[in-house]
């Protein structure tokens, strides 16, 4: 049964995930902002960051330790940066403000670095980079976590899963789309393998003792992710890199928590304060025909002979876009049904009556 899927359509999950937002006092506008990135976290294939995620969201306000109230503010700027105190609100909420003021700036003046403070948990990083392709722009966006990572030759966690995405228009629509955490794996996908009683591969996460393992009770219980590349002996120490460079842009820029001060992943003793960036350039302050050379560069990559015909070469953003059409052609988007029945319990346990649909099961 915890391998049964079933079909919900995208309206559904949106509203479901908005009445159980509502049942804890969230604005409505708040509300619809985190609905909307978890959708698309989960149409996108990244079900670690969606439907999957939304009990902790309705934790944080729940018990008051993210604000319901208010709304984010700049506190200093110049005509291409910013500075945003978040005011503890939900995620989605700071990202959105901040993107569209780094796309206010770099429509003005070609580009546009915007970091914010007092944040917490805004999904899916590329949710955020993306909005900058619809107008023609390149967009970034960056995020420290609770510490998660176990740096090279250390047992202990101190650094987030510190996601980088990148956005970058091409021809006729296309694009490039990196949404990528610093880690092997971003943290969700091993609380799926636990809750689905699956083991994980090797060089996804450690023990307690820094130790390779494949069991997720492991890492997620005194152990620990690792950093891109594994081991030192196959790269690691270039994750550990990439993760210090995300806090070099977001908490070191921003003022905000940062490594091992941040609190613990789904702990609410106290606010996040994440730290985060957010960044939009404008192509045609460059050289001229920026997209038909992206559109040539993805072309001489999907077009390279694969080792194995039945798996043609992708680009950053491609395995999604597939994710995506088999949502629309399915009609909703296939979930597990061991998660959408915990989602339901989690609802009812917050006075929810109406609920998930379960009754479309596909395998």
């Amino acid at each position: 049964m915890s391998m049964s899927r079933c079909l919900i359509a995208r309206a559904e999950v949106q509203t479901f995930i908005e009445r159980c937002m509502l049942s804890v006092g969230t604005k409505p506008s708040h509300a619809r902002s985190l609905a909307e990135v978890l959708v698309e976290g989960d149409r996108r294939g990244h079900y670690s960051h969606g439907l999957n995620r939304m009990d902790v969201y309705v934790k944080d306000i729940r018990t008051g330790i993210c604000a319901k109230e208010g709304e984010p503010v700049v506190e200093r700027e110049t005509v291409a940066t910013g500075l945003v105190e978040g005011n503890n609100l939900l995620g989605p909420v700071v990202g959105n403000f901040c993107m569209n003021l780094a796309l206010r700036k770099a429509r003005d003046v070609g580009i546009g670095w915007v970091v914010a403070r007092g944040s917490n948990h805004y999904g899916i990083a590329a949710y955020y980079a993306m909005q900058a392709l619809k107008e023609n722009m390149i967009g970034m966006s960056y995020t420290n976590t609770s510490p998660l990572v176990v740096p090279t030759r250390a047992k202990e966690c101190t650094l987030g899963t510190n996601p980088i995405s990148v956005a970058a228009p091409a021809a006729n629509g296309d694009s490039f789309v990196l949404d990528m955490a610093t880690s092997a794996v971003a943290f969700g996908k091993v609380e799926l393998h636990d809750r689905n009683g699956n083991t994980i591969p090797e060089g996804w996460g450690c023990d307690s003792q820094g130790k390779l393992s494949t069991d997720p009770s492991k890492v997620l219980r005194g152990g620990g992710l690792v950093p891109i590349g594994g081991c030192e002996i196959t790269g690691g120490y270039k994750g550990f890199g990439l993760g210090l460079m995300v806090e070099v842009f977001c908490g070191m820029l921003a003022g905000s928590q940062y490594s091992r001060y941040i609190r613990t992943w789904r702990v609410t003793d106290r606010a996040a304060n994440l730290g985060q960036c957010f960044v939009a350039i404008n192509p045609e302050n460059f050289s001229p025909g920026f997209n038909d050379r992206m559109s040539d560069l993805l072309s001489i990559h999907r077009d390279l002979e694969p080792t194995d015909p039945e798996m043609p070469v992708v680009a950053p953003g491609d395995p999604e876009r597939i994710h995506m059409e088999k949502c629309h052609s399915l009609g909703g988007i296939p979930y597990h049904l061991s998660v959408v029945n915990h989602m339901n319990d989690f609802a009812k346990s917050i006075g929810v009556t109406t609920l998930l649909p379960v009754d479309k099961v596909i395998r």
